[in-house]
């Protein structure tokens, strides 16, 4: 669904990713992990074409992004970052704004068929008993939950979440990935997903990509990546890793180091 080929890029003369290739499958939960730093929310600005790379390809079912109109492009992937700020507009209209990829020409106000895929899409995130609240009135997990449905409203195959539970509680964070989970699982939804918790990732991600000062150093299964020597090497951090009793997945415990002052 997703190719990289030997991707460089950054910010003017600042290069922050550097040779980065990797491929993620049609319909896997694909999950980027790494310190700060390492590129992570650049590589999603790449793929998503919002950063033009210095070299190297990105490539979307079969087609390089360089060929893609923005508008038939956000209509292939759409985008969920983690955002606090809340625009002066109910849930209702925020919600739709993911629509207007398909409006006609001309078009000005939305369909019926527009209305019913956004109030599908807040339903599936639990917040169609929002739609006339403001998105001020919401807390953060709410919020975030609500920039999923507009995400899902595009009808995307593909969505990137951007750090999508940063600042959340366990149980939005929980909910918001049993979302993801849920649509990966039963519509074939392709998800990438930016997370610094490495638990989370480990329980909910199919593979892992580890990047590291702006290029790969390892991919593939949870319990390939999630080692305690990779994460001692480059989060330059003592742990132990366990397997889960429950999924048998890696589970990172970190090995306090604190010093008397």
């Amino acid at each position: 669904m997703i190719t990289v080929k030997n991707l460089s890029c950054g910010y003017g003369s600042m290069r922050i990713l550097d040779d980065v290739s990797f491929e993620i499958k049609k319909g896997e939960h694909f999950g980027i992990i790494g310190p700060n730093g390492s590129g992570k929310t650049t590589l999603l600005k790449s793929i998503t074409k919002l950063i033009k790379p210095e070299s190297g390809t990105v490539i979307i079912d079969g087609k390089d992004t360089k060929k893609w109109g923005i508008k038939e492009l956000s209509k292939k992937l759409a985008v969920a970052s983690q955002n606090t700020q809340a625009p002066n507009m109910t849930v209702e209209d925020f919600v739709l704004l993911g629509r207007i990829p398909y409006y006609k020409r001309f078009q000005l106000v939305e369909s019926q068929r527009d209305i019913d895929i956004s109030e599908h899409c807040m339903e599936l995130t639990g917040t169609l008993k929002f739609k006339n609240r403001y998105m001020a009135e919401l807390s953060g997990g709410e919020r975030q939950l609500v920039f999923i449905a507009r995400a899902l409203s595009q009808e995307p195959e593909i969505i990137l979440l951007d750090e999508p539970i940063t600042h959340l509680d366990i149980s939005h964070q929980v909910k918001v990935l049993d979302i993801i989970k849920t649509l990966n699982g039963q519509k074939g939804l392709t998800a990438v997903t930016v997370i610094h918790d490495l638990n989370l990732a480990s329980e909910y991600c199919d593979r892992l990509l580890l990047l590291n000062n702006g290029g790969v150093y390892n991919i593939g299964l949870p319990s390939e990546v999630l080692t305690y020597q990779a994460i001692e090497e480059v989060y330059k951090t003592i742990v132990i890793v366990k397997e889960s009793p429950l999924s048998k997945k890696p589970y990172v415990f970190v090995v306090p180091n604190a010093k008397p002052i």
